[in-house]
């Protein structure tokens, strides 16, 4: 009878372990699906964010009839081996140009399709901005479940590892200089 009891204590011990591991290995992974799912609404509103500009510079350089070129550099963005931070940074230099010319040249307000144009980058910016945010609240919930008894130990054994926020800082490391402005 005392086997019996031991055989089924182990059983339910061994149960519940596996309870646990499920639901610790579902938190990791409902984490790392949401930063999934905005690193692809970053990669979406980017893309959306270089062909507006592509589309804006065209725009200019009809309604201006000039020869000169405003977004330089703008088509070799694209195949540039960065990271998603670095292209959002340079993506937001050209849109900075493009407040620029709007000042410049007040002869584009009146443009209806350069409205839109601007209209759309608005739009684009806040729902990358927001996408940002989304990504940073799970990758900070994702790397707490990692610091964290016991889904640090699932995490381990899935080979889970901390994630850089958006802008690629790592909090872990020594570098405490790598903030950019």
């Amino acid at each position: 009878m005392v086997i019996l009891y031991s055989f089924l204590f182990i059983i339910i011990v061994l149960g519940a372990l596996a309870i646990l591991y499920v639901y610790q290995f579902n938190k990791l992974m409902h984490s790392k699906t949401k930063i999934d799912q905005a690193e692809s609404l970053i990669d979406e509103s980017l893309r959306n964010k270089y062909d507006l500009l592509v589309k804006a510079d065209s725009l200019i350089q009809t309604e201006l009839k000039e020869d000169k070129t405003f977004f330089k550099g703008l088509d070799k963005v694209k195949k540039e081996d960065i990271s998603t931070y670095d292209l959002d940074r340079k993506l937001d230099e050209y849109v900075a140009t493009l407040d620029k010319i709007k000042l410049d040249y007040p002869e584009l307000e009146t443009n209806k399709a350069f409205k839109e144009i601007l209209s759309s980058n608005k739009k684009i910016n806040e729902k990358l901005q927001a996408a940002k945010t989304y990504y940073n609240k799970y990758t900070n919930e994702l790397n707490d479940l990692i610091r964290t008894f016991p889904s640090n130990i699932v995490a381990r054994l899935h080979g889970i590892g901390i994630k850089t926020y958006f802008d690629g800082k790592n909090m872990e490391d020594e570098i405490v200089d790598d903030f950019k402005f």
